[in-house]
């Protein structure tokens, strides 16, 4: 038993030593945790949120990042953004995109429809770098999910028992205002920017927020639905992009729960039929 208490001990010591110089090896900031809607095992996502976060992104980001995987059918979807079909319809026939070949053998452009996939602003990975000044800027379809950071010793053991799953869009709730001048003692390369919460600190995409940039949707007091702030714009279009990164997930959870009712009831009912089998066997009353 001594043994085993000294053990437990061992690798407390080690996790903290390992926690403290994983602190003092990474210089870039942890993102702090945000309150989303959609954490934990009954979370949903905020209809209108991503309304909001389709804008900032469709506004801003889409300029330079491509959303491959999602179509413009999904942003119908039950547990997405809500916009109706007819909307859907409109919004797609406002790109172009390349089909073919056609009788001739020649491949043409013509309107999107709902079934396309959004189109990347760039031919080619080669021409997106050679228009960013040689970094090719990422696809956003699951940036969500690829984007995380670690948090060291002791916190990801509580991350496992409160289901914190949240990581990829805190850093990038976190990134996207987190530009500042760089600190005494470090040299920014031309055409590089200096960002508290990127590895490493040096990022090739100049900031693409400003106060005011996206206009919002207006309530019934004639002011906007939300705070038209660099800080605001960050925290929607990372929903949006939980969101396209997962656009199912909702209909997930409601799986999960009713299979877990299911399993409790069915187990219940073996207990039940165990004990009544069971219960005229000499012996086993």
């Amino acid at each position: 038993m001594k043994s085993i208490k000294t053990l437990i001990a061992v690798v407390a010591l080690a996790g903290l030593a390992s926690g403290a110089a994983f602190a003092q090896s990474h210089e870039r900031e942890i993102p702090p945790r945000v309150t989303w809607s959609f954490s934990g095992p009954f979370g949903t996502y905020d209809e209108t949120q991503l309304q909001r976060g389709f804008k900032v992104f469709h506004e801003v980001c889409s300029n330079c990042h491509s959303l491959n995987k999602i179509a413009f059918r999904t942003l119908a979807e039950h547990g997405g953004p809500g916009f109706s079909k007819e909307q859907v319809t409109a919004l797609a026939a406002t790109f172009k995109v390349k089909d073919g070949p056609n009788d001739a053998g020649e491949m043409f452009e013509r309107p999107a429809r709902p079934a396309d996939f959004w189109p990347a602003p760039f031919p080619n990975k080669q021409a997106a770098a050679a228009a960013n000044g040689g970094a090719a800027p990422p696809d956003f379809s699951v940036i969500a999910k690829a984007r995380t950071y670690e948090r060291g010793f002791p916190w990801f053991v509580f991350d496992i028992f409160t289901q914190y799953q949240e990581q990829g869009v805190d850093y990038i709730a976190s990134l996207l205002p987190g530009y500042e001048e760089a600190p005494a003692g470090v040299t920014v390369p031309d055409g590089k920017y200096y960002n508290k919460y990127f590895p490493g600190n040096i990022i090739a995409m100049p900031p693409p927020l400003q106060d005011g940039a996206v206009t919002y949707l207006k309530g019934a007091d004639g002011k906007p639905q939300a705070p038209e702030t660099v800080q605001q714009y960050a925290k929607d279009v990372s929903a949006f992009l939980m969101w396209a990164a997962e656009p199912h997930m909702e209909q997930r959870k409601e799986i999960a729960f009713r299979v877990l009712v299911f399993l409790l009831v069915f187990a219940g009912l073996l207990y039940f039929t165990k004990k009544k089998i069971w219960a005229n066997v000499e012996g086993h009353a």
